[in-house]
């Protein structure tokens, strides 16, 4: 199979690394204006072990089977411009933080055409070309309207390592990642510590739990399966040293993506008429750090 990734950075290289290592063929997708300078090799390192893999490099969306989407929600408008001929492509997984994205695609594209997806993992690009994955785990769950087309995609990528599944319901698969993810982003980001430095200190781990717990409220409300204190459970289990990208964005002087993690919680509240003072707490403290960091 042919696989397109759009985002070349930490997710992106992951993916694209991982399957081009299973023997798929990989185009990378980046701006025109770092064509010349991207290297035709991803170099990976990864408790999955490491090592060296050939791609194609484009600044276009070629025909492909499947177009992987690994920007940052801040970037989506803009990566899109790639994507000149969308016919030319069999299916469209989205794999960024939030949930509002799956919409947009679909409203331009199909719904027939785009497959929602989760991943969870601590990856980053530390130079152009070279990808290194820090968490022990990568987690990517998918709707199950990819069985078809992705079942020996996804059995590639769990005997490299990583944990995947498909879930029927769309709702469960999109806020079983946005209920761990936001507290995780805004609470590390905001305080500037691990996760495991947040589950030592008594104040910033009852803030985490309580907005955590406001986003399974939220979630149940918009159809979700979530359970709040399993997802705590989780939490729990996590390595300690873990920093969140939203955490890496700001102290990169990048835009977070507040909106994309943070929004569907507050809108969800609002509508459902559910509190959400902790989540509010956090998002106003991010962006008091992000405007310092800024300037």
């Amino acid at each position: 199979m042919h696989h397109a990734i759009l985002g070349a950075g930490g997710v992106g290289g992951l993916i694209g690394a991982c399957l081009a290592h299973a023997g798929a063929t990989v185009t990378i997708v980046v701006r025109n204006e770092a064509l010349a300078q991207y290297p035709k090799a991803l170099r990976f390192e990864s408790p999955f072990g490491k090592f060296e893999v050939n791609v194609n490099v484009t600044g276009e969306v070629p025909p492909a089977d499947v177009l992987w989407i690994t920007v940052k929600a801040t970037q989506l408008e803009s990566a899109l411009g790639a994507l000149k001929n969308p016919d030319a492509v069999r299916a469209i997984v989205p794999l960024l933080n939030g949930i509002d994205h799956v919409q947009l695609l679909r409203s331009r594209y199909g719904s027939e055409r785009v497959i929602p997806a989760t991943i969870a993992v601590e990856t980053e690009r530390v130079s152009p070309g070279h990808i290194v994955h820090r968490s022990p785990f990568a987690r990517l769950f998918m709707s199950s309207v990819g069985k078809d087309l992705l079942t020996s995609t996804l059995d590639d990528l769990q005997k490299i390592g990583f944990e995947c599944r498909f879930i029927d319901d769309e709702p469960t698969l999109m806020w079983g990642k946005l209920v761990f993810l936001a507290p995780f982003a805004l609470c590390t980001t905001a305080a500037n510590k691990t996760v495991g430095e947040i589950l030592s200190d008594p104040e910033w781990r009852s803030l985490g739990e309580a907005c955590l717990r406001e986003a399974c409220a939220v979630g149940v409300a918009e159809g979700a399966k979530v359970d709040a204190d399993a997802v705590i459970a989780g939490v729990m289990k996590m390595p300690g040293n873990m920093r969140s990208s939203m955490q890496k964005d700001v102290e990169q002087h990048k835009t977070p993506e507040l909106d994309a993690i943070a929004g569907p919680i507050l809108r969800g509240g609002q509508g459902h008429g559910i509190e959400v003072p902790a989540t509010r707490k956090l998002v106003a403290a991010v962006g008091l750090r992000a405007g310092i960091a800024a300037g």
